[in-house]
């Protein structure tokens, strides 16, 4: 049967409660959403992806209520966090509760959990009365999505219903903080950055700790069919054919050599287009694209982070 097509977030919850995934928005990127106390559910999610059963799911909560369903304690530095950033694009990692499945957490003893700031994200966790199991909307290993559509193009015959709604703001998936030990610990750059993270916890960490409590951290993850290069400025990519360039510096005045480029005014588009120009340039049978290298401060951590993974071979 065809992925139903909605814009309500209680259809969609709907279709989650009866054991089905759902492609929903979030102000990240989008998620494959299953009902995380659901085994049968959650199975559904590794299945579609591809995903090795060992690379946790993020559950997405619709408030910190919810938190107790999922956890069996929440250290003071993590109520800190919370108290800062959530709602928002902050993932914690958590010592779990026995009643969460095992798939859900890689079978591991910790639990990611996060609250969504996106308002019909928000909506559409209420109406699904409990906590939501979603990883990203896109085949293992390929870029995550930032549009309901490439979403569904990419997973439609598995999904029962898709939450259609703009596209991500963010474009990078979340923050990632393990609150599990006696120092808090970086395990995935996002949107907040490890300066906002810094204001609120000093004693953070981000070198070390254990990635593989934290999705998109132990496999080759975001990486799109062309081969990607991270270059210092544009100058540096050769003419060769089908090779695009994105970044925020503009090639030197005259003839453009790329068959496909993106010029972003800041960061933020920057991390906003990369996923979309990804895929924009699978359609265009692009062989190569040239990424412009940023300094590693604020969001330029999170973004070289994406690079360096989808140029891993």
């Amino acid at each position: 049967m065809p992925s139903v097509l909605t814009n309500s977030p209680q259809e969609a919850a709907w279709w989650l409660r009866a054991g089905h995934l759902v492609i929903f928005p979030t102000e990240t990127v989008y998620g494959l959403g299953c009902d995380a106390m659901a085994e049968s559910a959650v199975a559904k999610v590794f299945e579609a992806k591809g995903r090795p059963a060992d690379n946790p799911l993020i559950v997405h909560l619709a408030d910190r209520q919810q938190i107790a369903l999922v956890a069996r304690r929440v250290p003071s530095v993590a109520h800190q966090l919370m108290e800062a950033f959530f709602p928002g694009p902050l993932t914690i990692i958590l010592p779990k509760a026995d009643n969460i499945p095992d798939a859900v957490t890689g079978h591991l003893d910790t639990v990611a959990v996060r609250i969504p700031s996106l308002p019909v994200a928000q909506e559409f966790l209420r109406n699904a009365k409990g906590p939501v199991a979603a990883p990203s909307a896109n085949l293992s290993s390929r870029p995550s999505t930032t549009t309901w559509q490439a979403a569904y193009e990419e997973l439609e015959p598995h999904v029962g219903c898709v939450l259609c709604h703009d596209p991500a703001t963010t474009g990078l998936e979340s923050t990632v903080v393990d609150c599990t030990g006696p120092i808090p610990r970086l395990l995935r750059p996002g949107a907040v950055s490890l300066e906002d993270l810094y204001a609120v916890a000093p004693t953070l960490s981000a070198i070390g700790g254990h990635p593989h409590r934290s999705p998109g951290m132990r496999y080759r993850h975001y990486a799109p069919s062309a081969a990607v290069c991270i270059v210092r400025h544009p100058n540096e990519c050769d003419s060769a054919p089908e090779t695009a360039y994105i970044g925020i510096t503009p090639p030197e005045s005259g003839a453009s050599p790329f068959d496909a480029i993106q010029i972003c005014r800041s960061l933020e588009e920057y991390a906003h287009r990369l996923f979309a120009f990804f895929r924009r340039c699978e359609k265009r049978g692009i062989k190569r694209i040239c990424c412009e290298e940023v300094s590693e401060e604020g969001l330029g951590r999170a973004i070289m982070d994406r690079l360096r993974r989808a140029a891993t071979a």
